[in-house]
């Protein structure tokens, strides 16, 4: 896997192979390697996962770290990998900025694969105070397995994946680990979502308690025209590490026909 950065540029990996491109966009708290599960069970495929800024090896990069910002990042970089047809699978965090980027209909976009996604509109429990809260699950080692163990996931990871979460979360830039929480959880991005104009699948975890089944199909379905959604069982949020045999079957079927 060739690996490319560029400056004020996110890192990237791309693996060349058969398109069009699945564009993985992380949670707020992953990284490109959120996805190396996934991306193992698509031999031959033309992938490209993103660190975003504020993240992983992008997080030396200047703010701010809005989810616009995020959007506009990932375009300059499906432009700089070179990538002309794509579908867009954004977890959590990344399938809000994956809603943004299909809004602006972008040449080239194929379909969009929204896993476990915050919302377009904000479920009634994001509160001020919930917000407050949440701005501080990666406070430290033991804010995030509390976070990982007892709200992210409803399955025992392997202890290398634990740790990998653990590090991930805790690499990013103070400020994009608050961007979050404090704002983009809270942003309303309806008028957005409802100008996405190509297909669309959402996947929920049967057991997500971060976006549970009941807001995705309130909060979130009601604003995409004729999106498919599907339920993952017996899978919390972190969806791509907890279930990503199921995942991979799910996102390659609804790539298959866009």
């Amino acid at each position: 896997m060739n690996t490319t950065q560029q400056p004020l540029l996110p890192a990237y990996d791309h693996r060349p192979g058969a398109g069009p491109t699945l564009v993985f966009l992380h949670y707020w708290g992953g990284s490109a390697r959120t996805w190396d599960l996934v991306v193992d069970r698509l031999p031959g495929r033309d992938v490209l996962t993103v660190d975003f800024r504020g993240w992983s090896r992008s997080s030396g990069l200047p703010g701010p770290y809005t989810l616009r910002r995020l959007a506009d990042d990932t375009l300059a970089v499906i432009a700089d990998a070179g990538i002309t047809e794509y579908v867009l699978v954004g977890h959590s965090m990344g399938g809000k900025v994956a809603q943004l980027i299909a809004a602006a209909r972008p040449a080239g976009l194929r379909g969009i694969v929204l896993v476990g996604p915050g919302p377009a509109k904000p479920a009634e429990q994001i509160t001020p105070e919930y917000r407050e809260g949440l701005s501080h699950a990666y406070d430290s080692d033991e804010s995030v397995a509390v976070a990982r163990d007892g709200i992210l996931t409803a399955t025992e990871l392997p202890a290398s994946i634990k740790a990998q979460v653990a590090t991930d979360s805790r690499a990013g830039a103070d400020t994009a680990r608050t961007e979050w929480p404090l704002r983009g959880i809270a942003e309303d991005i309806t008028e957005h979502t409802r100008m996405i104009s190509v297909p669309a699948l959402v996947i929920a975890g049967e057991q997500d308690r971060v976006e549970p089944v009941d807001v995705l199909l309130a909060n979130l379905v009601p604003y995409l025209s004729g999106a498919d959604f599907t339920v993952i069982p017996k899978t919390g949020h972190l969806i791509p590490l907890e279930a990503p045999a199921d995942l991979v079957e799910a996102i390659t079927t609804f790539a298959a026909v866009v």
